[in-house]
């Protein structure tokens, strides 16, 4: 038979061939990011575009706001302090939008609170124009941006399986991360543009424009109204969200597996002196950082598969184990090239437990509670890498930069199969028996 282009295959009592381009062809097919959501549903579109280019222009602030800082104060604690000055912010009107995007009409609360953004990058603008920009005025618009974040993301969040289908949640998750990490990688790159050649003021008014745009597309959205068992915004809402999260081990497990892979073996803190002091590459210092995002938006364009899996909890957990293990061999790395590698390794397997946690939740979290459980998503998601940043500098001024990097990638692997063998409930999670997901699933159907 030679080189002939056919493939042996039995089934059964019934033999035949399968030409091997073909059958490639479709296994390569199986991976593609899926457009389905994208094709099908208008207000998606718009959810995906307002949300690509509020990214896009809130990471050129990113790196815009820290600069001015620095170049007004000469102080690094100034600069870390704006995290201080967001955090309480982000606590208490991160659970309080999740509770508010539960009770009101959701495209009115994603167009409220992106004219406040409007207004709040609008006086950055200013201040920059100022003889003597104002230091406490930037403190005034972080912490004010912190709370009209918090309130609209659980209503953004909140709103994607109410756009697209049922079964299309893992490609609309997919591509929401995709165009995510398409303004991680540009956004940087186009403010430190900005900020080095034409200054700060530019820099701000990109991110204004980009407010701007993604409100106007918010406000044409369809209407999403709460439903009749949605409750208004209080403590006592609030708690009813926490212990409906507690009491589903599944979910409890979404946040807990993740905050112990961030907590114990998030790296970027290290980064400067792991170029600088251990590789001795601090030219390079650029690419530690893109490394994660690069595999993450591989992993993305890849993800095609996703739709496909069912055990979702093990896909999560087996996907962070990945994480730790990827973050401690980088650690071991004899170059710069080596770390790179692995840490791109460790972004993509991040996206896939990004990808896999984000479907759980949006295909088995009843309407009515979905805007509070966001909001717990998003302390969570804002809390572990905190978290892991202060205890990774811990461990590199106690040890080596080496010890922080390769032990917070142990602890992580042990963490995340400690709390998968406590939650055994996560690790038998199928989508297609789960309680939870078969009841949405009709309801989806039935509406």
């Amino acid at each position: 038979m030679g080189q002939r282009e056919i493939r042996f295959v039995w089934c059964g009592r019934t033999c035949h061939y399968v030409p091997v381009a073909a059958s490639l062809s479709a296994r390569l097919a199986r991976l593609r990011v899926d457009l389905t959501p994208w094709r099908g549903s208008r207000d998606f579109r718009i959810l995906l575009v307002a949300g690509s280019v509020f990214f896009l222009g809130g990471m050129v602030g990113y790196v815009a706001l820290p600069y001015q800082l620095y170049q007004l104060t000469g102080s690094n604690f100034a600069v870390g302090a704006m995290g201080l000055v967001t955090i309480v912010p982000l606590v208490v009107f991160g659970l309080y939008g999740g509770a508010l995007a539960d009770h009101v009409e959701r495209r009115t609360l994603l167009v409220a609170t992106g004219l406040a953004q409007v207004v709040i990058s609008a006086l950055m603008v200013a201040n920059t124009l100022l003889p003597n920009p104002q230091v406490w005025l930037i403190y005034v618009c972080g912490a004010l941006n912190a709370i009209a974040t918090s309130l609209q993301r659980p209503s953004r969040e909140a709103l994607l399986p109410r756009v697209v289908k049922h079964q299309e949640i893992p490609a609309a998750v997919a591509l929401s991360s995709l165009t995510s990490q398409i303004g991680q990688l540009a956004g940087p790159a186009l403010g430190g543009v900005l900020v080095g050649s034409v200054g700060v003021t530019w820099a701000f008014s990109v991110e204004l424009a980009g407010i701007v745009f993604a409100t106007l597309l918010y406000a044409r959205l369809g209407s999403y109204r709460a439903g009749e068992q949605s409750t208004a915004p209080s403590l006592r809402a609030i708690g009813g969200g926490i212990v409906y999260a507690f009491r589903r081990k599944d979910l409890l497990a979404t946040y807990l597996v993740d905050m112990v892979g961030m907590f114990l073996a998030m790296p970027i803190v290290l980064f400067p002196a792991f170029a600088t002091d251990v590789l001795k590459e601090p030219k390079l210092l650029g690419l530690l950082y893109s490394a994660e995002a690069i595999g993450a938006m591989c992993a993305s364009l890849t993800s095609g598969w996703a739709k496909h899996v069912h055990h979702q909890g093990r896909a999560v957990v087996l996907a962070t184990i990945g994480w730790g293990a990827a973050v401690g061999i980088a650690g071991l790395a004899p170059n710069i090239w080596f770390a790179i590698a692995f840490f791109a390794v460790a972004g993509a397997a991040d996206m896939v437990s990004v990808l896999f946690r984000s479907v759980i939740w949006n295909q088995t979290i009843p309407d009515e509670m979905r805007g509070r459980l966001a909001g717990i998503e998003m302390l969570g998601y804002s809390l572990g890498p905190l978290g892991g940043q202060a205890r990774s500098g811990v461990v590199a001024d106690l040890t080596t930069v080496r010890t922080a990097i390769v032990s917070g990638g142990v602890l992580c692997v042990a963490g995340v199969v400690a709390t998968s063998v406590w939650l055994r409930e996560f690790w038998r999670y199928d989508a297609r028996t789960d309680e939870h997901a078969v009841r949405e699933r009709e309801l989806r159907s039935a509406g």
